[in-house]
């Protein structure tokens, strides 16, 4: 995992990166997963990344607004300086699946770079924050003049792919009860406090943002949530839930995605 770093900005100025990008919420479907990139601005020098924010357009995003929308024109990508961006695919019939939660230092609004064609997928916030749009063409001008914004932007690229990847493998190899202990864990490992009664997850979720990171409905993760509360292997407080057996939570995921691949 790796380490977080303040986002740091003077008072009336635009939000920059300092340093490695922060940790996001995904799904990596083996543990001992490659940790995620560093980030757009990681190895810049000071004179780097002071060109990179004047090419782009600072924009401040509330919680709950659409940065952009599956179907719509691509013009560029979006650099996350403070805040968080949840990437999801709907579906026709208009279920939505969750691939990730974007932090600090990461981009979203790939998987193209120079503003041509559509957006595969949506961009949502999920709390006020701060971006740094860059058009097409100013992403290609940056990849060729600057080496290690180039570098950067291929090794995001990279863990972007591995990441969907693992969503594709999750859903076809785990079951729902399989794929819901898999994600458990993973929030534990992202960001879960040890207490006494078990792992705290730190991350509040609805049951509605479970479902949409399992593909499942609300009601199925409240019905299953409770049998593992039955089973003693969770415990659940309002959005905040304890895990009080890891061993069997992962054995749960282990099992379902044996069974699923037979």
């Amino acid at each position: 995992m790796l380490p977080l770093h303040a986002v740091t900005h003077d008072p009336g100025s635009t939000p920059t990166i300092a340093g490695l990008a922060k940790p996001s919420l995904r799904l990596c479907d083996e543990e001992g997963s490659p940790a995620c990139a560093a980030g757009l601005f990681a190895g810049l020098s000071e004179a780097e990344r002071r060109r990179v924010e004047a090419l782009g357009v600072p924009r401040a995003v509330l919680k709950g607004e659409a940065v952009f929308r599956q179907g719509g024109r691509h013009e560029g990508i979006y650099v996350i300086l403070s805040g968080a961006v949840r990437v999801f695919y709907t579906a026709p019939a208009g279920r939505e699946i969750t691939l990730a939660y974007w932090s600090p230092g990461n981009f979203v609004g790939g998987p193209e770079l120079y503003g041509e064609g559509l957006h595969v997928w949506s961009g949502t916030a999920v709390r006020p924050g701060e971006l740094l749009a860059l058009r097409g063409e100013q992403v290609r001008h940056l990849a060729r003049e600057v080496p290690a914004f180039a570098t950067n932007l291929v090794e995001a690229l990279v863990d972007k792919s591995r990441c969907y990847s693992a969503v594709i493998r999750m859903l076809g190899t785990r079951s729902v009860t399989g794929r819901l202990a898999h994600l458990l864990l993973a929030i534990g490992t992202f960001d879960g406090t040890p207490t006494a009664g078990g792992l705290l997850l730190g991350r509040p979720l609805t049951h509605e943002e479970l479902a949409k990171l399992v593909g499942a409905t609300r009601q199925w993760v409240s019905m299953t949530l409770e049998r593992l509360r039955a089973e003693g292997l969770v415990e659940v407080r309002r959005h905040r839930i304890v895990l009080r057996d890891e061993v069997g939570l992962r054995a749960l995921a282990d099992d379902s995605r044996r069974e699923a691949i037979r």
